[in-house]
């Protein structure tokens, strides 16, 4: 994890404990250094006092009485974002919030700053059918500008019981601001989607989530391991690190999934045991909505020799933890980011394909790929002597 994220977790209780208490006793005089002396090495912590100063100006001068509570904790978030988007700031009060229910409105988004970018569209799904793609900008939720949102509240919207309604403020291609409603429903678990061709098997992977190794094992039981087969990764989303495993070994990877940084712990290498027998030639198609552990995955089979085509993913191999804090609130930090086998850091870099190919909905994907391996790999940069 970042130092700033770090640093986010240690100014927040000092923040909380120690802000209010300064402002009520007021200033204290500043030591200043003696002439000729060198100053020790800045306290990494230092800035706090200006976050004290900050918040005493606010108080005692502005124009109107604000709520102290309301600063300190939009300015814990607003350190917390620039750290991670993922990060989160939950008040005592979000905890006692109820499940928003079991019933989805079929898109993921990530917050920035101001805006919310959706990245995966669920085929079918309320989102898909009002006509939302991956790459829209989102504005307002529910009339809320998303920049009051944290990524935990903004991902909680996105949830409700079944058939409420979501009220998205999006721009469409003109640049102007659209108001979408969507009617949220629970999601069937997506099938896996099984494409034959000439000498050749697409099959398209929605999620990571557990059974799926099991049902690609079963599908790919009775298939001819001599053709080629190329897996779909577009609108894989999320998923669990075992699966991921388990699918890599099915396809005949052997030694590490990817290597896990967790901060104060040692460097974590996940194992693969090749199970599966493995096919003539395995290709990978990845593109924008190939999210977190699908991301490691694509790394780790491309690492084994597989061509990959489709888009570069957006680089979101993290995971998060949450810490309760004394004060009755919690955080959602980004506490563990994946590392591809080739040293890509896929919190940062995702997985870049090794020839674009940008894909419409009307096209045929998989003869797209297969004209494509007819073409040699492009030439890998040459080294500086």
């Amino acid at each position: 994890m970042h130092a700033r994220t770090w640093l986010s977790v240690f100014s927040f209780p000092l923040v909380a404990a120690f802000t209010l208490p300064v402002i009520q006793r007021g200033e204290q005089p500043r030591t200043q250094p003696k002439p000729g002396v060198k100053a020790p090495p800045q306290d990494p912590l230092a800035g706090m006092s200006d976050i004290q100063d900050v918040l005493a100006l606010v108080q005692q001068n502005y124009v109107d009485p604000p709520d102290m509570e309301k600063v300190v904790s939009g300015g814990i978030q607003a350190v917390l974002e620039r750290s991670h988007p993922l990060n989160a700031y939950l008040s005592a009060e979000d905890l006692r919030l109820p499940d928003p229910g079991p019933a989805e409105a079929g898109l993921v988004v990530v917050k920035r700053g101001i805006y919310a970018t959706v990245l995966a569209v669920t085929p079918g799904g309320p989102a898909a059918k009002a006509g939302i793609q991956p790459g829209d900008v989102i504005r307002k939720v529910d009339g809320d500008s998303v920049g009051r949102l944290s990524a935990w509240a903004l991902e909680r919207r996105m949830a409700g019981a079944e058939s409420s309604t979501l009220d998205l403020y999006r721009y469409n291609a003109t640049g102007d601001l659209t108001k979408t409603t969507l009617q949220r429903q629970r999601l069937p678990k997506a099938p896996e989607a099984v494409k034959q061709g000439a000498g050749a098997l697409m099959v398209s992977l929605p999620d990571l989530n557990p059974g799926r190794a099991e049902e690609l094992k079963k599908l790919l039981a009775s298939q001819d391991h001599g053709q080629t087969l190329v897996l779909d990764l577009r609108q894989c989303v999320k998923g669990s690190t075992e699966e991921a495993a388990a699918v890599a070994g099915l396809l005949g990877a052997k030694g590490p999934l990817g290597t896990l940084q967790e901060a104060g712990k040692p460097d974590r290498e996940i194992s693969v045991s090749g199970t599966g027998v493995p096919f003539a030639r395995l290709s990978l198609l990845v593109g924008r909505s190939t999210l977190g552990l699908p991301e490691v995955l694509a790394a780790c089979l491309k690492k084994g020799g597989a061509r990959t085509f489709g888009e570069k993913t957006p680089g979101l191999g993290v995971e998060r933890s949450r810490f309760m804090l004394k004060q009755g609130g919690a955080v959602e930090l980004v506490s563990r980011r994946w590392v591809g086998l080739g040293g890509e850091k896929l919190d940062r870099q995702g997985v870049a394909p090794d020839q674009t190919l940008k894909l419409t909905d009307s096209d045929d994907a998989l003869a797209k790929v297969l004209a494509a391996l007819q073409t040699p790999p492009p030439a890998a940069p040459a080294k500086a002597t």
